[in-house]
């Protein structure tokens, strides 16, 4: 493995996927069964690496592991994270590998009409890879995963957080994915879904109460469901449930805004770890500004932005 050692210290750590995202919009009602003109956009994804950019572009020291391949998409995120500020020591370069893709169509309001992902590269970071990395996320304050990873590795991570007391967070990634949580998930601070994945991780529920409530008695701390333009519920467990407003705006491009909202909820737990509202706050505002954007992580993001947003 093309993995280095000595990384340096990063008080955020964001595990998961990281691939090139290629997004096609139709310029007109998408009709299926025939051609449909459109653009298309390419620039970096992955969600654990989409979290990781804003974390880093908002100027806190955050390191990525995950995997990419030995080719030039992969060298070219490489030298893209470094480019802004973020530390990869930790994430392998498979030899002989393709990088892994995202392939979303959009209709032409922006909105999604499908994806396809194709990351056979994530289900190398097994246990015994992260094993190699545990002295990073032993010196880090938030270590964040995506739901790319798998299961064993999700259930090593969440035995780590609990034996060591870690605050973890876990971003889902698609409703078929949701299975490689499990049932047992003290040691997770927090768990960023929306209603789709809530449903297919808990099928039975009668409504969103009841999940969240099955959840916070299966250990999960904090849990926020996002609801697209309709905003968040966040829940905390002790407190009541609040539902937080989205910003209205413009929706130029969707891909990325869902990561950058877990992004900012990571900004906020990491400054204050029990102010799950104040959090989600930060995280709404920070996707309402990448949804104005093709990019999936708005390139003129920087420090300014949290000073300005923080505590507004």
């Amino acid at each position: 493995m093309n993995w280095h050692k000595d990384a340096p210290h990063a008080d955020l750590v964001c595990i998961g996927g990281a691939n090139i995202d290629r997004k096609l919009r139709t310029l007109a009602t998408l009709q299926m069964g025939t051609s449909n003109p459109s653009v298309q956009f390419e620039t970096f994804g992955g969600v654990a690496r989409n979290v990781a950019e804003n974390l880093a572009r908002l100027g806190l020291p955050t390191q990525l592991i995950s995997a990419v391949g030995d080719d030039a998409v992969g060298r070219a995120l490489m030298a893209q994270a470094a480019s802004v500020g973020l530390s990869t020591q930790n994430t392998w370069v498979a030899p002989g590998a393709a990088t892994g893709s995202y392939t979303a169509v959009l209709d032409d309001n922006g909105q999604m009409l499908l994806a396809l992902a194709a990351m056979p590269l994530t289900d190398q970071l097994t246990p015994r890879f992260l094993k190699q990395s545990s002295a990073q996320r032993t010196r880090a304050r938030l270590t964040v995963l995506d739901l790319n990873l798998p299961a064993g590795s999700v259930g090593a991570l969440l035995e780590e957080a609990r034996e060591q007391g870690h605050a973890l967070v876990a971003v889902a990634v698609s409703e078929p994915k949701m299975d490689r949580l499990p049932r047992d998930l003290r040691g997770l601070q927090c768990l960023i879904l929306n209603r789709g994945e809530l449903q297919a991780l808990l099928p039975d529920a009668r409504d969103d109460a009841e999940a969240i409530a099955a959840l916070q008695g299966r250990g999960v701390q904090q849990i926020v469901l996002t609801q697209g333009g309709d905003g968040v519920i966040c829940s905390q467990a002790g407190e009541p449930t609040r539902h937080l407003p989205a910003p209205a705006v413009e929706v130029v491009d969707v891909t990325g805004a869902g990561d950058a909202f877990a992004a900012g909820v990571c900004v906020g737990l990491y400054q204050s770890p029990h102010d799950l509202a104040a959090a989600c706050k930060i995280g709404l505002r920070l996707a309402a500004l990448t949804l104005q954007t093709t990019a999936t992580v708005h390139p003129e993001l920087g420090p300014a932005w949290l000073s300005a947003h923080q505590d507004s």
